[in-house]
């Protein structure tokens, strides 16, 4: 693990977690709009874009709408989303994770984010974690999802660093294939530690210390 000279994290899932107001927010805009959502199709939406995860849950919507409909639903979706987000404090973010972090920099590692969420950056500033990444690729500058590389892709480039010199830190198997598209090793853990594509399988966070 010599070569390896910085890490990308997923944020959702791997840092923070959020599920449960990703759930509230879409929830609160299903309910309004008649459309039978639950936790199980939730599920399907972890590492997706917000525009493709309006998509899945439409599959239940006994209608037709419009782009700018869309458009006004996913927008709904986020605003009620970031006023959750507005009650994360720095105490949403475990001791484990601030030290692995912290001793990841320590040992000379640079460090970014690759997330598909475009309220990154904002997630970060309410937890405390921004000073610690030295680059952040989110939804705000990729064209295309995981399992599309992008935006590991950039955030390697972010970095100024090569693809193969970098491990991806993910939770979901959709982000796994995305880290191997890019040419990069993938560090699982969560459910995706039982994703056979994986390079290296986390039992907790701070195992990635062992792995360089």
């Amino acid at each position: 693990m010599n070569e390896i000279k910085a890490f990308i994290f997923d944020l959702d899932g791997v840092l923070v977690f959020t599920d449960a107001f990703h759930y509230q927010a879409w929830k609160k805009m299903a309910d309004r709009m008649g459309i039978y959502f639950d936790e199980t199709i939730n599920n399907r939406l972890r590492g997706v874009s917000r525009m493709e995860s309006l998509e899945i849950i439409l599959e239940k919507y006994d209608g037709t709408l419009s782009g700018e409909e869309k458009e006004a639903l996913a927008t709904e979706k986020n605003e009620a989303y970031r006023e959750l987000l507005k009650t994360m404090t720095p105490e949403d973010v475990s001791e484990e994770v601030r030290s692995t972090l912290d001793e990841l920099r320590t040992r000379g590692y640079r460090l970014a984010i690759g997330s598909s969420s475009k309220n990154a950056r904002f997630i970060l500033e309410k937890v405390g974690l921004l000073d610690f990444f030295d680059a952040i690729s989110d939804g705000n500058n990729i064209k295309n999802s995981k399992p599309d590389p992008e935006v590991f892709v950039k955030a390697a480039e972010y970095l100024g660093e090569k693809p193969e010199h970098c491990i991806v830190v993910e939770d979901a198997y959709a982000g796994v294939d995305a880290a191997k598209a890019g040419g990069m090793r993938a560090a699982a853990i969560g459910d995706a530690a039982s994703y056979e594509k994986a390079d290296i399988v986390l039992g907790t966070f701070s195992d990635l210390l062992g792995c360089c």
